[in-house]
């Protein structure tokens, strides 16, 4: 089962006594999950990380998203194109998690993932993908990634698109300058459906889109190995 989720009822019964004021909870949350995607987290509620322990961050940046993961124990891995952004997330490791190499952060490309195929259970890409240059950069982004991912593994992507933008920044499958003002690489619905197929995968969730005040639009794409 990819869902598990606590009815709420049980929930009200189990956290209805001695509930004290909430104090400093988002520098108690910030220190257990980091900057996590929320959308990330959301996975993690439902459930998709309990069997699946190995994980790549493919475009780790700082390690935002991998913080929880290494204090549970997660066999974690991270690939960025940035050096700097490597060396931080190496101390960030050391510090939340000293048993993990070093070696396992290491100054990569996603269209070349220094890992073997079917070797991980869950690959992120989060605010990664739309740095693509081209549409066939992004293809090749994309199979790399869906090579290193294991049967029944989890690819997670955020990703900038023009769903609820159409009309401003038109089709999808080019690079584009945002309202915001940020130039982005941009799929659309289609075009992530087509590639879930193509993929042979299959959608954990439906396709899920933040419009952020018609600057920019953010899309969550999550599909399983199939």
């Amino acid at each position: 089962m990819d869902l598990v989720r606590t009815p709420r009822t049980e929930l009200v019964a189990r956290f209805s006594h001695g509930v004290t004021a909430p104090q400093h909870v988002g520098r108690e949350l910030r220190a257990q999950f980091g900057d996590i995607d929320i959308y990330l987290f959301d996975q993690l509620l439902r459930g998709r990380f309990d069997a699946r322990s190995r994980v790549l961050d493919a475009g780790c940046g700082d390690g935002r998203n991998l913080i929880y993961l290494l204090q549970r124990g997660f066999d974690c891995y991270g690939i960025d194109e940035d050096a700097t952004a490597i060396q931080v997330m190496r101390r960030t490791a050391a510090r939340v998690a000293p048993d993990v190499p070093a070696g396992n952060f290491a100054v990569a490309s996603l269209d070349h993932l220094p890992y073997g195929s079917a070797s991980m259970d869950v690959v992120l890409a989060s605010a990664v993908l739309h740095f693509a240059r081209d549409e066939e950069h992004w293809t090749r982004m994309v199979r790399e990634m869906w090579r290193v991912l294991a049967p029944n593994g989890l690819l997670f992507a955020r990703l900038a698109s023009n769903i609820g933008l159409e009309s401003l920044i038109g089709p999808a499958g080019r690079v584009v300058r945002l309202p915001d003002g940020s130039t982005r690489f941009i799929v659309d619905e289609a075009m992530l459906l087509g590639w879930t197929e193509r993929l042979g995968g299959r959608l954990a969730d439906p396709i899920k889109t933040t419009n952020v005040q018609q600057q920019r639009c953010m899309t969550t794409w999550c599909v399983i190995k199939t």
